[in-house]
């Protein structure tokens, strides 16, 4: 069996890291919505099953102190709660509303219980004695005494007969609900948990009502007989300290236990042994299975829950098959009566509970009829089925009484299995940096990068204020009057547009739209929408969107001509503008059964009415989408529930990468509001969890986080430098990609060029620290594969040097392989291309043989080179020549003195090679040689020596900064073989030292002086 890890979720929020509450979940009967609550906190979260992350609890605040108990009626109807307070209310369910006080104690309330027509409600704490409460009037029908301590345990049979309870001392107590008396007692089965505030004593009846589990004192689970308490097996396995809590699965063919251990474990009850097994950080004091499908829910002493999805696995038969279908006698559960209840009893009788006789004659309904009809057997019919149609009690304001109309199966013991699950829905329409509306609050109606609109109730209508981050270039908007009830706007700056669902006389939405700078005057206009409603509102350079319930985008210009009206492919979900881009994302089919959205998104230009993009969108399974918008570079972004930040690249023909996940750098006690990107960073508003949105007041600040990808831990222990390789790789890609665009235009590229080339630098310093990092973990192979990713010429015999100096011969060899081959494709290229400028990653594009170059002090005619210039750009593109610019000579000028470099730079190499290898050796003379070519290729070339210097020994540090240095030990025993990449260097170097290259190369320098050690 082997232990998996659950993520958690904070609920409620537990004081102190060493203090420990009691806290509750339970589900619904159609898992639409959970509860929780905690004994330190007073508040009741209502959640929505279907998507917790995305939808804001619903809030109960009407307890004094911390809720210790709930429970919820069969059907769903009714909640009820218990508390430190002494008090337990009654509410509406799911609404929440707030119904009565059906009792008080004079001690805390430990827990709660309904049986199973919800006809009744068990209630016990520390007073020891056990109140059944009759949930139509609120009056307590009796209680029944016999503990010596707090109950902690209560839970009545499937059938409606028997109460089981349990108190603190381990004495567990058996009723029979019939006449209120102790079937029987099992004294001491369980452990003594004294008056801990943080774990119960609990028990269960199995779902088909025939055994009682209870802890027991072994560190296990005893399982009882129904009828005479006798003990029929123990389920025992790898709990090392005793069970706390325990629920039983919908089918009774599951247990799952929480121990003290902070273990939660799955048995299989017929076979008697545990399945599976979670560990977690706290102990686990609630659990709760999800009613129509293999989950179970749980929450700990901290006030975290989570939902362990497939526990059962799948070759095993699911929890929700075979479920008994055992349904309550609907009927009053105590017709055996003392004298005092009798006459309390008789006066709730009225004149409407009489029956008629087989005479005609009407006779009142008497005690020994109900007593005797009480006990008939269920196969021969229930004489009291219509028990309230014939009883009126006395009513109370705001209960109605339900009746319950479910069909039986056929027969005894018919076991039924789940009909279809629960269907997930859509995500409904959202507005991008809107907040939901809060009677009396000031809430966001819009909020980006540029400024934000908020609204709040005055005097009967609402008041609109409009804020610009930058206040200065920002002009000044005064507020207005809303008369409309606008509950979504968007703004940039040039003006905001306002809407509003379908309201008023006419039950129609309207669109406004108000100009911050026009030269016209009466400049704001409105729309207003018949036959359909608004559901999102976008605005750009110069035109307004909005988009209706009927899939229909609105498109109006600035001065409010409606110009386009187009149908959508689905419903809409969310839409937002930038300058002439609008986004709209539409849902493409009902959500899939595993809770999965399935969305679509097109990008528009409007002003040439031309689509740019279109494709899925991204999100987490599971998850709802709560922000869409465009990054400063004009990429198409989206973020989801879970906290991942998706944004769209060209890369693979279009693709999405989560460039911003929560796991790592998400706080436990924070939720991010995305607000904008940059190409680096997110910029964001922290909420104090639970709050999924940020509060107008004070004016939230934002934070600016890094983008941390979701990668997997490296054996390196570089994940940040995989992180920032990943995100590089992607920006390099996009301004390579606009360059091209912009070149075919025919635009200037000069400033993208020398962005892409910063980048590059950058790159290959991340990747330099990436082969350190390889070599000291003795990664040979993933250095290798690194030592190709290098875009520069210049960074590849950095590397060469780099693994040189760390005594790694073997390594270096494949290096210089690596930048061979490289030079000999460019050189191929440039032979095969001569009418072309071949500018490639290794830094080189075709010379030409009659050039003037410009140096800092002077301008001098170079004679014709046999070698290739090094460039800064790895791309290939026509070559573009000025009007006075250069000519190029004759082809065969240009082949002779290609095939000539190709030759030197093979030779160099095939020397570095070799002297690499004797240097094992002790044989120095290919040393020599290396030295002589040297000396006549700086005859050739004399203008190349201060460029070849740059990778020497003495200015290493210089070159990749101070602390990127080879160990001393390495520099002093082969300091001969430092000289080697230096002297190949100066042979492959020719002259061709232009004022761009010698900027470009001071820049490489300047980016590279940063930590890469070894």
């Amino acid at each position: 069996m082997k232990s998996r890890s659950l993520k958690l979720r904070e609920a409620h929020k537990v004081g102190g890291s060493s203090a420990a509450s009691f806290c509750s979940i339970l589900w619904d009967h159609k898992a639409e919505h959970f509860v929780t609550s905690s004994s330190s906190d007073p508040s009741i979260s209502v959640h929505d099953g279907l998507s917790p992350s995305t939808s804001p609890p619903t809030v109960l605040r009407h307890h004094q102190d911390g809720v210790t108990a709930l429970a919820l009626s069969r059907d769903s109807s009714f909640l009820a709660s218990g508390s430190i307070d002494h008090c337990v209310k009654l509410y509406k369910f799911p609404s929440g509303e707030f119904q009565t006080n059906i009792t008080r104690f004079t001690l805390p309330i430990r827990v709660l219980a309904f049986n199973g027509s919800g006809s009744l409600l068990a209630a016990a704490g520390d007073d020891e004695g056990i109140k059944l409460i009759n949930t139509i009037d609120g009056s307590i029908v009796r209680v029944l005494k016999g503990h010596k301590g707090p109950v902690t345990g209560l839970d009545f049979d499937p059938k409606g007969e028997l109460l089981a309870s349990l108190d603190s001392t381990g004495t567990v107590l058996c009723w029979e609900l019939q006449n209120g008396i102790v079937s029987y007692t099992l004294k001491g089965v369980a452990p003594d948990t004294g008056f801990s505030n943080s774990i119960v004593n609990v028990l269960r009846w199995s779902p088909d009502g025939r055994t009682l589990a209870v802890p027991g004192l072994r560190n296990d689970v005893v399982m009882y007989d129904r009828f005479t308490g006798e003990k029929l097996f123990a389920l025992r396995g790898e709990h090392l300290q005793g069970v706390c809590y325990l629920a039983w699965a919908p089918n009774g063919k599951y247990i799952a236990t929480s121990g003290l251990d902070k273990q939660v474990l799955l048995w299989d009850v017929e076979k008697k042994q545990d399945i599976d097994r979670q560990k977690f950080e706290d102990k686990v004091c609630c659990m709760a299975w999800k009613p129509n499908c293999n989950a179970l829910s749980l929450i700990d002493v901290k006030g975290k829950y989570g939902i362990w999805d497939d526990l059962v696995p799948s070759s095993m038969v699911s929890p929700t098959v075979g479920i008994p279908d055992i349904q309550p006698k609907r009927r009053n559960e105590i017709l055996t009566f003392d004298e005092e209840f009798e006459e309390e009893f008789s006066e709730n009788l009225d004149d409407d509970a009489r029956v008629e006789s087989d005479g005609g004659e009407s006779r009142q309904l008497s005690r020994k009829r109900l007593r005797r009809n009480s006990f008939m057997d269920d196969d021969g019919g229930d004489v009291n089925e219509g028990f309230y149609d014939e009883i009126s009690l006395p009513s109370s304001s705001g209960y109605k009484k339900k009746a319950h109309k479910e069909k039986r199966g056929v027969g005894s013991g018919v076991s039924r299995s789940v009909a279809a699950s629960t269907r997930y829905k859509m995500q409904k329409a959202f507005q991008p940096g809107a907040t939901p509306l809060e009677p009396g609050k000031r809430t966001f109606l819009c909020y980006n990068m540029v400024g934000c609109i908020t609204t709040i109730e005055h005097e009967g209508n609402s008041r609109i204020e409009t804020d610009f981050h930058d206040t200065g270039s920002g002009p000044r908007v005064s507020s207005m009057i809303d008369i409309y009830g606008f509950t979504m706007a968007s703004i940039n700056e040039s003006g905001c547009v306002f809407a509003n669902p379908c309201k008023g006389e006419k039950n129609m939405s309207v669109l406004m739209y108000r100009p911050f700078r026009s030269w016209a005057s009466n400049s704001e206009w409105t729309v207003r929408f018949e036959g359909e409603e608004v559901k999102v509102v976008a605005n750009g350079s110069g035109w307004v969107a909005a988009i209706t319930s009927r899939n229909l985008l609105h498109i109006f210009t600035e001065g409010g001509f409606q110009k386009h009206i187009l149908a959508l492919d689905g419903p809409i979900v969310t839409a937002v503008g930038c300058k002439d881009q609008l986004a709209v994302v539409t849902h493409v089919s009902d959500c899939l059964s595993s809770n999965e959205q399935v969305m679509k998104f097109r990008i528009v230009n409007i002003s040439s009415m031309t689509q740019q993009l279109k494709g899925r969108v991204a999100i987490t399974p599971g998850s709802r989408l709560t922000w869409i918008g465009f990054s400063e570079e004009g990429c198409f972004s989206t973020y989801d529930s879970e906290g991942v930040l998706w944004v769209r690249t060209s890369q693979i023909g279009g693709s999405w990468i989560p460039v911003f996940s929560p796991s790592k750098e998400k706080k436990q006690e924070e939720n991010y509001w995305v607000v904008g990107l940059n190409t680096t960073s997110v910029y964001c508003i922290a909420c104090k969890h639970p709050e999924l949105f940020p509060q107008v007041t004070p004016k939230p600040i934002l934070t600016i986080l890094d983008f941390s990808l979701p990668l997997q831990s490296s054996d390196l222990g570089s994940t940040s430098l995989i992180n920032e390789f990943i995100l590089k790789q992607r920006r390099l890609y996009e301004t390579h990609r606009r360059v091209d665009e912009m070149d075919l235009s025919g635009a200037d590229t000069t400033a993208l060029e020398d962005e892409a080339f910063d980048l590059e630098v950058s790159q290959d310093r991340c990747i330099l620290k990436l082969i350190s990092s390889c070599c000291s973990s003795d990664k040979f192979l993933r250095a290798s594969e690194l030592m190709k990713l290098l875009t520069l010429e210049k960074s590849m015999r950095a590397a060469i040097t780099l693994v040189t100096k760390l005594k790694l011969p073997s390594l270096a060899e494949k290096f210089s392989n690596i930048l061979e081959e490289r030079l000999l494709k460019e050189s191929d290229e440039a032979i095969t291309n001569p009418s072309t400028k071949v500018v490639t990653r290794a830094e080189s594009k075709v010379q030409n043989p009659v050039a003037s170059i410009q140096t800092s002090g002077n301008t001098e005619a170079v004679p014709k080179s046999s070698g290739t210039k090094l460039s800064a750009i790895s791309l290939v593109s026509k070559a573009k020549v000025s009007e006075g610019g250069l000519k190029l000579g004759k082809e065969e000028t240009k082949r002779d003195e290609a095939e000539d470099a190709k030759k030197k730079e093979v030779k160099a190499l095939n020397l570095i090679k070799n002297t690499v290898n004797n240097a094992n050796n002790g044989d120095k003379e290919p040393r020599k040689e290396v030295k002589q070519i040297s000396v006549e290729m700086r005859a050739d070339n004399p203008l190349g020596q201060a460029d070849l210097d740059g990778l020497h020994d003495s200015n290493w540090k210089q070159l990749m900064g101070e602390d990127i240095q080879p160990p001393k030990d390495a520099c002093t025993e082969i300091s001969f073989r430092t000289e080697i990449p230096v002297q190949f260097l100066q042979a492959v170097n020719p002259s061709r030292q232009a004022n761009v290259d010698e900027l470009r190369d001071s820049n490489w320098e300047q980016s590279m002086e940063e930590d890469v050690q070894p």
